[in-house]
């Protein structure tokens, strides 16, 4: 009698076990196929994060490649003034060779196609500061069309000039110099390849921190747009500091008779520039057998543009210096030399030849002055230089 009711109590538990079962079996099968799709959108999105991180590396590169050649290429090739603009920053990270080669680029065409008003390029070779700058504000305020300026000072040297000085951001990159060694004349050849990254600069004029102009900007861009000739002191001279410093190394490229001295500061015109900038010819030799005592710097441009273009040379510099005291170096004037009569007599006396004929205007800039001397300059200027 009882077994009946176990076969029932166990058939009433078969089909609970059975149900049991088959939930179980569906809740895997849903749970991989949840899993599953968990996974394919958790590598798909590592997939798509991993392309982005390197997306935004690229552009970061590109961005820093871009940025670190801008100041400088800035032409997209689609219209004219980006091509002829001037480098917005004159900092930049080509070395030497690079900067040569880039700035050797000569247009075949000779007529512009856009309205060029030629600049001068003013180059002041220095140490550091420029403790005559607040002369030279007064010489170039009102004629910002007309002119640029390049500062080459020691690495080292960070200038602090406000905004408002012209002599603001025109630091260019520079490496150490030597007196009277190639270093000199690599430091000028460094000044000049910066400023003919300018297409307007057509005049190059070569300043110490000791200069000042003796004549206000427009009777100076007069006269030195007006010249037929470049202004490059180059003369033979027998004695034993001309000649006397030559190396028979030095030929066949540098001949004795060929051989020249003159003054380190000059002006050239653009021609001429690009001349200095591109010469393998004579650097090598002048590198190697010019040094003290022979001074690289009176010798190596004054010989290369007389054997190149002695055409184009007047043969004489336009900055007064004072050497009759003897020595090495010229004369320096501090605040008491600063009278009217002192530069009566440079004025007074003056003989040169212009485009031929002769001038009584001879010299444009002299040296060297003293910190010292500035403010007696500042005080004479609007009388004595009018300006």
């Amino acid at each position: 009698m009882m077994q009946p009711r176990v076969v029932a109590m166990e058939e009433g538990k078969e089909p609970i076990s059975a149900n049991k079962t088959n939930l179980f079996r569906a809740l895997p099968s849903r749970l991989l196929v949840f899993c599953l799709l968990f996974l394919g959108v958790g590598v798909g999105l590592s997939i798509i994060s991993m392309y982005s991180v390197r997306f935004s590396m690229v552009q970061q590169l590109a961005t820093k490649a871009t940025s670190a050649v801008q100041p400088l290429f800035q032409d997209d090739g689609t219209t004219i003034d980006n091509f002829i603009r001037p480098p917005s920053n004159l900092m930049h990270n080509m070395n030497d060779t690079e900067l040569l080669w880039r700035a050797s680029f000569v247009p075949q065409i000779k007529d512009y196609p856009f309205k060029r008003v030629p600049k001068i390029a003013f180059m002041f070779l220095t140490k550091g500061p420029l403790p005559l700058a607040p002369l030279w504000d007064r010489f170039f305020k009102g004629h910002e069309e007309l002119y640029s300026i390049y500062v080459h000072a020691l690495p080292s040297y960070t200038a602090g000039y406000p905004p408002s000085s012209p002599f603001y951001g025109r630091q260019i990159p520079s490496q150490m110099v030597e007196w009277g060694r190639m270093s000199m004349c690599e430091a000028e050849r460094r000044l000049l390849a910066n400023a003919l990254l300018d297409i307007s600069n057509e005049w190059f004029i070569l300043l110490s921190e000791s200069c000042i102009p003796l004549h206000n900007f427009s009777i100076i861009y007069h006269y030195i747009s007006r010249s037929r000739h470049s202004f490059m002191g180059s003369f033979d001279e027998p004695g034993p500091y001309g000649r006397g410093r030559y190396n028979p190394h030095m030929e066949p490229e540098v001949t004795l008779s060929q051989w020249r001295k003159g003054s380190q500061w000059f002006e050239v015109n653009r021609k001429l520039a690009i001349d200095i900038v591109v010469d393998t010819t004579y650097y090598p030799k002048f590198k190697k057998f010019c040094r003290p005592a022979c001074y690289v710097d009176e010798h190596y441009f004054p010989t290369m543009l007389t054997i190149q273009s002695p055409h184009l040379l007047a043969n004489r510099t336009l900055t007064w210096t004072d050497w009759s005291r003897g020595g090495a170096h010229p004369a320096t004037f501090g605040k008491a030399d600063i009278t009217e009569g002192f530069f009566k007599k440079i004025f007074e006396g003056q003989v040169c030849l212009y485009n031929g004929q002769p001038s009584t205007v001879c010299y444009l800039f002299a040296r060297k002055f003293a910190p010292s001397a500035l403010d007696p300059l500042l005080g004479l200027a609007s009388k004595v230089f009018r300006y």
